[in-house]
């Protein structure tokens, strides 16, 4: 039996590149057709009734006719525009980040439902949240297991030793953590405290209702960040280009905020 010539899927716009004059490509995250792309004809242009409704980091509504090579998109409405995320330049980068994640780590039409409701309810967090790093970071470690990635952090990889009260170390070419003792066979680690082992495993276990009550202090947070920042980079191989923006950013907010003690 023949696919229908044309169909509709609620989608988040995650990626924008502008083709020809006036048209652009959008890639779009779908909870059942996984990532898709499709070409949105005439939306640069100042009359295109589409344009708000395909604006990148909104969830919408999105009807598509299928194509030869890229489907054209036809109609969208949307849903949720996350108005807070684009009003303000950190939540913005923030979300952008979350959404590069999703597109390094998903191959096309790969459907995965609970990935799609992850990246949706972490941009519905973001816009809502005083600490988005505890927000990026819970995102993280549960986007790496859903897309397989899971890293183990409850024994040492190496020898299966329990490590959930010892500090301890890092491995990502090992996918976890190491012993104090097989730490030494292997380069490339890094020191994990005992208080960043502990948040990792309630990141990794807990809902984000609990989490979210967690208190972090900045130097805590920083090392969470650097784990699991060296922990995708070696998955891609490759930086996050949106992870070195944030830095540049956080850089610029502390430099004119200097006594600042929140996180951002």
């Amino acid at each position: 039996m023949s696919k229908s010539r044309t169909y509709q899927t609620e989608a988040i716009i995650i990626k924008k590149t502008k083709l020809g004059e006036a048209d652009r490509i959008l890639t779009l995250y779908t909870p059942h057709l996984g990532k898709i792309r499709g070409v949105a004809k005439g939306v640069r242009r100042c009359r295109s009734k589409m344009a708000g409704h395909l604006e990148l980091l909104t969830h919408s509504q999105v009807w598509l006719a299928r194509g030869r090579n890229l489907d054209t998109i036809i109609g969208s409405q949307t849903i949720s525009s996350f108005l807070p995320l684009k009003s303000d330049l950190w939540l913005t980068s923030c979300a952008l980040y979350a959404t590069e994640l999703v597109d390094q780590f998903t191959a096309d039409q790969d459907e995965n439902y609970p990935l799609f409701q992850l990246l949706l309810e972490t941009m519905h967090h973001l816009c809502k949240a005083g600490n988005t790093d505890l927000v990026l970071r819970y995102f993280e470690i549960h986007l790496l297991n859903e897309v397989g990635y899971r890293p183990q952090l409850q024994q040492c990889v190496s020898c299966h030793l329990p490590q959930e009260s010892v500090a301890t170390s890092f491995c990502p070419s090992a996918g976890g953590v190491l012993c104090p003792r097989c730490n030494q066979n292997q380069p490339f680690t890094y020191p994990l405290s005992l208080d960043a082992l502990k948040v990792l495993n309630v990141l990794q276990r807990g809902d984000y209702d609990t989490v979210s009550k967690l208190k972090i202090n900045l130097e805590l947070s920083h090392e969470l960040e650097e784990v699991i920042r060296h922990y995708l980079k070696y998955l891609l191989e490759r930086e996050v280009k949106s992870a070195l923006w944030l830095d540049s950013l956080r850089k610029q907010i502390e430099e004119t905020t200097p006594r600042q003690i929140a996180l951002l």
